[in-house]
């Protein structure tokens, strides 16, 4: 039924250029792959690469969005099967959270998305298929989350110590392209499940590692805790020295992290930070990247390295830890102002981060309740991860 909203709306949109291409019109709603014999159409792949290009999501749009869409469809048959419907008060408070992370109203920010060439319905599609999947989780696990009140105070423990901490941890980068990420998630678990002091997880490390750090056994030095993803901070808070946490999932990776030493400060006021910086897509030539670094002391100077080259090789950005990405959080992690990272990459090039800096933002202290939510949640997101990998496991998925 909403393919059916969807095809009618887009049809009036491209009434005027019904005559000079009524071929090119048929063809975007041609199914582009079938999931478990429900169609996915060129337009819905081509809306959703452009949504995600507005959103400035990692990775090639067309291939991102058809992987996304086949998890949606997966997710909605699951909800079908389940007997579980989206309630319209559910999606409108989606909408508007998710509106809300650029202030705005959703009105404001579907007409945004139009002037893109983002068709409401676009909107909608991708918020509903989040909102339902969360309630289908909840329904199929809610009542299997192991949880206690000392899960609880730890975590809350976690939460409520000072962020200006500074934290010594080791990492363990396992590199999780796309179709292997359930062998990468495996191979972590196993580490994180036998490793055991700093020796053993160095070795491990050394020898698995992807990260830039592997030669030094995956040591870091110090770092305040508000430089790392909330979610990450919380997690390494709440080991033990020398104890190594859970699997840590980000784009194209999966991180395990070693607490060695944490600085205390009672005094320091719990804070997140707000960072800024620059990525620029650079060839992935070493003589170029050392003429850059040299040439390129600030953000500023650095920009000006890309004028005459598209828009998209240089992108300015400015968020929350919580809303980078988590491979580009923990890269930034390590940076201090002006200084670069050049270990990502994207589409055959570097991706030249810079930071230009960071900004404290006073928050308030979460309750229990609220920590407890947290930790139901991030309980469900790992047995969510799993859920959908054995839906995609025993989907048929065929092209026309």
């Amino acid at each position: 039924m909403r393919f059916s909203v969807l095809k009618q709306r887009a049809a009036a949109v491209l009434v005027s250029l019904a005559l000079a291409a009524p071929v090119l019109a048929q063809d975007m709603f041609a199914p582009r792959v079938y999931v478990n014999d429900r169609a996915i159409t060129n337009y819905e792949v081509d809306q959703r690469a452009l949504f995600l290009k507005v959103l400035r999501a990692p990775g090639n749009p067309e291939e991102e969005a058809l992987k996304a869409l086949i998890e949606d469809r997966l997710r909605q048959t699951e909800a079908e099967r389940l007997g579980i419907k989206l309630v319209e008060k559910d999606l409108t408070a989606g909408l508007t959270e998710f509106a809300s992370r650029a202030n705005l109203s959703p009105e404001e920010f579907t007409a945004e998305l139009g002037k893109a060439g983002i068709a409401p319905e676009t909107f909608r599609d991708f918020v509903a298929a989040g909102v339902l999947w969360r309630q289908v989780v909840r329904a199929r696990f809610l009542g299997q989350v192991p949880i206690s009140e000392a899960d609880i105070d730890k975590a809350l423990e976690a939460a409520t110590r000072p962020r200006a901490l500074q934290v010594l941890v080791s990492e363990l980068v396992i590199p999780a392209p796309e179709g292997q990420e359930e062998a990468a998630m495996a191979k972590a678990q196993g580490l994180s499940e036998t490793l055991s002091g700093e020796g053993a997880f160095a070795a491990a490390a050394r020898k698995y590692s992807a990260s830039s750090t592997a030669g030094a056994g995956g040591r870091l030095d110090w770092l305040p805790l508000a430089n790392l993803p909330p979610a990450i901070g919380q997690k390494v808070l709440a080991l033990d020295p020398g104890e190594v946490s859970d699997p840590v999932s980000v784009p194209g990776a999966v991180v395990l992290f070693l607490l060695r030493d944490v600085a205390t400060d009672k005094t320091a006021e719990p804070i997140s930070v707000s960072v800024d910086w620059v990525e620029f897509l650079v060839p992935d030539d070493a003589a170029e990247i050392a003429r850059l670094r040299a040439r390129a002391d600030d953000c500023s100077l650095l920009m000006g390295e890309a004028k005459g080259l598209p828009e998209d090789r240089m992108t300015h950005h400015t968020a929350g830890m919580a809303e980078v990405p988590g491979d580009v959080a923990l890269e930034l992690a390590k940076l201090d102002p002006n200084e670069i990272s050049v270990a990502l990459t994207r589409g055959g090039y570097r991706r030249m981060l810079m930071l230009c800096g960071r900004s404290p933002v006073l928050e308030p202290m979460p309750t229990r309740d609220q920590v407890r939510e947290q930790v139901i949640n991030q309980k469900l997101e790992g047995m969510a991860e799993g859920y959908l990998e054995e839906l995609r496991s025993a989907a048929i998925i065929r092209e026309p």
